[in-house]
């Protein structure tokens, strides 16, 4: 699947950008690292002085082009430089998770027949020495943390100062080799191998050429508004594939200011310290920083809170309205200035987004109410969406997107091949070409023809296209389920993507094999729900009767309607009824971390799910209950099923 390229010498390898870099502006600031309290500044003189240093230092204990070395550690300055030098010798890397078991580190060099080994401490030599009677044909480990190793002895271990004197002493031997090393690379050379996670079977390593690291950079660049010299922190591990792209490519091509924490726990600090211009998390990490937030505020004074609440409503009013086009209301535009000083930039400075002007989810989709938080806030959060093995396939672009979609396809540079092309099969599945497509996996030419169809690469992600040519992504295909028709929906994509309402707390979609379309419970937030309701006057008494009311099975109608406009037809929520009891741990409804318990669930609301799907409107439920003081009875209520208009 790789494309033809008329130009290949216009495109340089990494090691080459580097030492263009030295050439042209070497005391030009290139890295930064925070030890001992104190921020430590590297040029690009210096940063490539001691990558050739260390790359000269390998070559003598072996090291030899077409070969691979693993580097493992967090991410500071000597893994870059490790990356760096290892790829100047003309070998490929592997990036290894810091927390990377005994186990799944000889299979990694095993697999990726690895010849040298790159460590940052004692915990990571412990790991490699360990492996070393397995694995008889590593020449070297090298190590650049010396806390703990004074008593370390082995022949074929040595810390960075051994290998970069020894490279220093080869460069005034010869003076011309390295520059010979680095002009000799071209950039269809393996980079990298980058490991699939391994969630249904053993790891595989995707070839990652220089090639395809600056094709890709490149389509990161067309989607982000990014400049020379930002700074960027480099946080997340440089085992995930955007981290590649972002801190080392990218970090070349434009290039940037890459910054190092002190250590992962204190990343947090140093990011508000810094305050880079550039801040990419994956989805998960952006979350726990939105509950962090949350939660600090509910740690906070009645009035810090209020003012917050009353700064980010005002952010919400205008800045989530331009970016879905609409027009602010006048006032919130008018108070803004105000709600920036006592709210969005306080709140901006504890987290050390004062200049993020680049924020990026990169992975697969996130919330759209994460999104619309840290909009709100004033950081302009965007989504990339990729995978290792294509690259980067779609992301937000511009001042306005849709959040619900993660963007129209990236633009690829003539240099790299034909335009991005996509293809949805019946089953939702995306296929995608252009670019410099899919290389590979290492080794393994049937896994690899496994996911090729007719110069094809097949995604396994089950996504669907917008009217205005925009991915939304549903869920992996696996996970799809299929109904009675044969269609296959994606159950955990509603799912997700309802309980981001605030006037629903839990959802239990229903559809399998057995039933011929979508149906939904629902547990409404009886705390959001309520206030809702007393605001526009609406009399209840019981959560029961809360539930039922025709206005409140309107408004989760309306949720409902929302998603469904994300979904292919008939994978859309058909009919629905809520809940007549709030869903509770102590009946075994719901785990204590708040999971369904959906077989429970299916037996004990069976009259419910049977109703539903038989066309019943209203449907008399019986269900056992436990109040708080340990007495039994039951609840008797008569359930309203609601239609949703249009499926």
């Amino acid at each position: 699947m790789n494309a033809v390229h008329p130009n290949p010498a216009s495109v340089p390898t990494l090691p080459q950008k580097l030492l263009a870099h030295a050439q042209e502006h070497p005391k030009r600031l290139a890295q930064r690292v925070k030890r001992k309290g104190v921020w430590r500044c590297y040029t690009w003189a210096d940063v490539f002085d001691r990558t050739r240093s260390i790359a000269l230092g390998a070559a003598a204990q072996g090291l030899q082009r077409g070969e691979t070395a693993i580097v493992i550690g967090e991410n500071e300055p000597e893994h870059y430089w490790a990356l760096f030098a290892a790829q100047s010798l003309g070998a490929k890397t592997v990036s290894v998770y810091p927390d990377a078991t005994v186990d799944e580190l000889h299979y990694l060099c095993e697999d990726s027949r690895a010849r040298f080994i790159f460590a940052q401490d004692q915990e990571q030599i412990d790991k490699a020495l360990a492996l070393l009677e397995r694995l008889p044909d590593i020449r070297g480990i090298a190590y650049w943390d010396n806390s703990g190793m004074w008593s370390y002895r082995h022949p074929l271990l040595q810390s960075f100062d051994a290998l970069t004197s020894e490279g220093r002493r080869q460069h005034e031997r010869h003076p011309q080799r390295f520059e010979r090393e680095v002009n000799a690379g071209h950039s269809d050379d393996l980079a990298l191998l980058t490991y699939t996670s391994g969630t249904t079977s053993k790891p595989k390593g995707v070839m990652i050429s220089h090639r395809w690291l600056m094709d890709n950079a490149l389509r990161m660049r067309s989607a982000l508004p990014l400049q020379a010299d930002m700074e960027y922190m480099s946080y997340t591990p440089l085992a995930w594939i955007t981290e590649q792209l972002l801190g080392v490519t990218l970090g070349l091509a434009l290039p940037l200011v890459v910054n190092f924490p002190e250590g992962p726990d204190q990343v947090l600090p140093n990011l508000r310290e810094l305050a880079p211009h550039i801040v990419l998390f994956g989805p998960r990490q952006w979350e726990n920083i939105a509950a962090t937030i949350e939660a600090r505020m509910l740690a906070a004074s009645w009035a810090a809170r209020g003012i917050y609440r009353w700064g980010m409503r005002i952010g919400h009013d205008v800045h989530v309205a331009r970016l879905e086009g609409r027009t602010a209301p006048w006032l919130s535009r008018l108070l803004l200035p105000l709600a920036e000083a006592l709210a969005l930039h306080p709140v901006r400075d504890q987290f050390g987004f004062i200049r993020s002007n680049v924020a990026v989810s990169g992975g697969t989709a996130m919330a759209p109410d994460v999104f619309r938080l840290f909009h709100a806030m004033g950081v302009p959060l965007r989504n990339i969406y990729g995978c290792s093995e294509f690259g980067l396939i779609a992301g937000h672009r511009g001042e306005r997107y849709d959040l619900e979609t993660v963007g129209p396809l990236l633009d690829v540079e003539p240099a790299f091949g034909a335009p991005l092309e996509s293809r949805i099969e019946d089953n939702g599945e995306l296929l995608l070409r252009g670019g410099t497509g899919f290389l590979g996996y290492w080794g393994k030419p049937d896994k690899t023809a496994a996911i090729e169809r007719d110069g094809w690469y097949v995604s396994g992600d089950a996504v669907r296209k917008t009217e205005r040519g925009e991915l939304v992504y549903l869920d992996r295909v696996e996970h799809l389920v299929k109904l009675a028709s044969g269609h296959l929906y994606p159950p955990q994509f509603i799912e997700t993507r309802l309980r981001f309402s605030p006037f629903i707390k839990d959802v239990m979609v229903l559809g399998d094999a057995t039933r011929p379309w979508v149906g939904a419970l629902i547990n409404i937030d009886m705390a959001v729900t309520s206030r809702w309701a007393e605001e526009r006057r609406i009399a209840f008494s019981t959560f029961t009767d809360l539930s039922q009311r025709p206005e409140v099975r309107q408004l989760v109608q309306g949720e409902i309607r929302r998603i469904n406009q994300l979904l292919p037809e008939s994978s859309r929520v058909a009919r629905f009824a809520n809940f007549p009891k709030e869903l509770d741990p102590d009946e075994g409804e719901l785990t204590r971390t708040r999971k369904l318990r959906r077989e429970f669930l299916e037996v004990r609301y069976r009259a419910l799910i049977d109703g539903l799907y038989a066309g019943a409107t209203d449907i008399a439920c019986e269900i056992a209950v436990t109040y708080q003081d340990g007495r039994q009875g039951v609840l008797r209520a008569t359930v309203v099923v609601t239609d949703i208009e249009g499926t």
